[in-house]
This record gives structure tokens, C-alpha cells and sequence, in this order.
């Protein structure tokens, strides 16, 4: 990528920031990592109580993008058909009777999953081919998904009434779990004057799917030095428990961060060192995207979820012991 290039994809991925600011109050952190999700090419998860603007921030990013954007409100009695498409019966004017596929929901460039654990598993593992292979299999076909494809998924916490804890192989295929944080007394001011204004801010399209396209492909061209390569493994390995590991990682994780993990780290630490200005990734790269890359690919054991340890914890230990691999 050239240097004006690079000056142009930085351009519009903080036009795309100034878009989301119009709407959504702070969460900067929250809206930067959405951002290293979408150019590096995967699928979000975010979680925080209700009221946050979760949907609000997934909704405006689409708005910011020129891509089609369907939403799904996730609920017990929602069916898979109801999110893939299913195959209806059509009479034309000669009585001659066909199937046609009805396209759902997921058939849009970003789809939002709205309170995905509100689902029943069997509904939500309809998403997992889609979020995998980008194709919808029905009546013996398979079709495509529009491309780029993005699930950008927001859940309450599993302590609320009436949730369903997502199953491991599709937490395993969001690149990122994002936390959103409650706000700071003036951004509570703030939100309180903008919803009570009657005044709505309109978000313009400023980049497109082209665009996208090239931030992504840029990113996957960062290189990549094999100190921090073996770091990010070595941080992954370190998740795990066994002979040798953190003695919170012994004590309270059942089960540490598959291959996906490191593929994750590295991919969006790539997205935020070319958001940075950078052509190479850095240790600092890979600390930063360790929170969200990590914390959903963590199973803790009954002593951890009984202590109410939590993944980020653990995370925050590992780094502090591998310091000294920073060389």
C-alpha cells in the first residue's frame, strides 16, 4: 500500500468514527475494537446490560457503510427457518404449483443479532454455517451469502432471567467479544440531552463495500516478525492448563483458547497496527487485542464460575507473566 493510499483508508475509517459519534455517546474503545472486527473481516460479539446502545452502535455502523443491513430479534420461540429462509409453496396464473426459496433475514451484507441468547441453542446454531462457510444450505441447496458478510451480535449477561448461554463452537467463531462499559456521569448527560432534543443527527455513507475491502486486504499485508508471532502463540499456549502454567490458569480454567484464538490475535492486532500507522505488528499490538480475542474462548471450571472469576482476570495474569517474552 502506497503512502497516499493509506493516508485515504485512514481518512474514511475516522469519517466512519465521526458518523457513529453523530449518534452514539463515548464507547470509543467499544467502537474501535466493531471496527478492527469489520476490517479484519469477522464477526462481533458484544455484551452489556440493557440500554447501553449496543443495537444503536451496530445499527449506525451499517448506516456508515454503503451495505444492507437486516436485524434479527433473537427470542425463544424464533425458529432457524426464520433466520435462513425456507421454501414456500407458489401457483402461478396457470395453477402450475413450484417451490420457491424464500431468502431470510441473514441474506444481508451486516446482520444484527439482537439479544442472541435470548434464542434457544437450536436457533442459534442456524448461524453457524453462515458465520463459517458464508452460505445458507436449504432444500438441497446451497447459496451464497453477500460478500463482505458480517454477524455483529449483542447479548445480555448470562446472570439475567431468561438466556440461554451460547454453545461453545459458536462463541469459538466470533473474532472478538466486546464488553460494553456503562457510561461516565457526563456521558449520561449527555445521551439524556440528545434523546430528549427531538433532534436526530443523520448518518451519511462513507465508505463502501470496495473500500472495505481494500482496509482489509491492506491489514492482512502487515507483516508479521516471528518474535511476536511465537509471542501471541506462547500467550495462547499459556491459556491452557498443565505442567508449568499460571496457577489461576491451573486453578479455574477447564478448557483454554483454541487455534482460532492466535488467528484472532493476530488478525486484529494486523487492523489496529494499520490503523496506527504502522506496517509491522508490535507486542503492544498483541496485548491490546488479547481482552477481546480471548475472553469467550476461556471455559472455566466450577471453582472459577463459583468464585465468579472472570476470562479477563486470567487474561490480564498470563500477559504480566510473559513480560519477560518481550525481547
Amino acid at each position: 500500500m502506497t503512502q497516499q493510499a493509506w493516508e485515504e483508508c485512514l481518512q474514511r475509517v475516522e469519517k466512519v468514527r465521526e458518523e457513529i459519534g453523530k449518534v452514539l455517546v463515548g464507547q470509543r474503545d467499544v467502537v474501535d475494537q466493531l471496527l478492527w472486527a469489520v476490517f479484519a473481516g469477522g464477526h462481533a460479539l458484544l455484551e452489556g446490560v440493557p440500554g447501553l446502545g449496543k443495537t444503536l452502535l451496530v445499527k449506525t455502523l451499517s448506516q456508515a457503510f454503503e451495505l444492507s443491513f437486516q436485524r434479527i430479534q433473537f427470542t425463544p420461540d424464533l425458529m432457524p427457518t426464520d433466520i435462513t429462509g425456507t421454501n414456500i409453496l407458489r401457483v402461478d396464473e396457470t395453477g402450475q404449483q413450484s417451490f420457491q426459496f424464500q431468502k431470510g433475514p441473514i441474506f444481508a451484507h451486516v446482520v444484527l443479532a439482537d439479544e442472541i441468547n435470548r434464542a434457544t441453542p437450536k436457533t442459534q446454531s442456524a448461524l453457524l454455517e453462515a458465520m463459517q462457510e458464508r452460505t445458507v444450505s436449504a432444500g438441497g441447496v446451497t447459496r451464497t451469502l453477500p460478500d463482505p458478510f458480517f454477524v455483529l451480535a449483542t447479548q445480555n449477561p448470562l446472570e439475567q432471567e431468561g438466556t440461554y448461554p451460547l454453545p461453545e463452537a459458536q462463541m469459538d467463531r466470533f473474532l472478538l467479544k466486546i464488553e460494553v462499559p456503562f457510561p461516565t456521569e457526563d456521558e449520561l448527560k449527555e445521551i439524556v440531552l440528545r434523546t430528549t432534543a427531538g433532534q436526530i443527527s443523520a448518518v451519511e455513507k462513507v465508505a463502501s463495500a470496495a473500500e472495505i475491502a481494500d482496509i482489509q486486504q491492506a491489514a492482512r499485508d502487515i507483516l508479521v516478525a516471528d518474535s511476536v508471532l511465537g509471542y501471541a502463540v506462547k500467550l495462547l499456549l499459556a491459556t491452557h492448563p498443565g505442567e508449568g502454567a499460571n496457577e489461576s490458569v491451573n486453578r479455574y480454567v477447564r478448557t483454554g483458547a483454541g487455534p482460532r484464538g492466535v488467528q484472532a490475535m493476530v488478525s486484529l492486532a494486523k487492523v489496529r497496527a494499520l490503523l496506527g500507522g504502522r506496517f509491522n505488528l508490535s507486542y503492544d499490538d498483541i496485548d491490546a487485542v488479547a481482552l477481546p480475542a480471548l475472553r469467550h474462548r476461556l471455559g472455566l471450571n466450577f471453582e472459577g464460575e463459583a468464585n465468579g472469576i472472570r476470562p479477563d482476570r486470567i487474561i490480564q495474569e498470563i500477559l504480566v507473566g510473559l513480560k519477560d517474552e518481550r525481547a
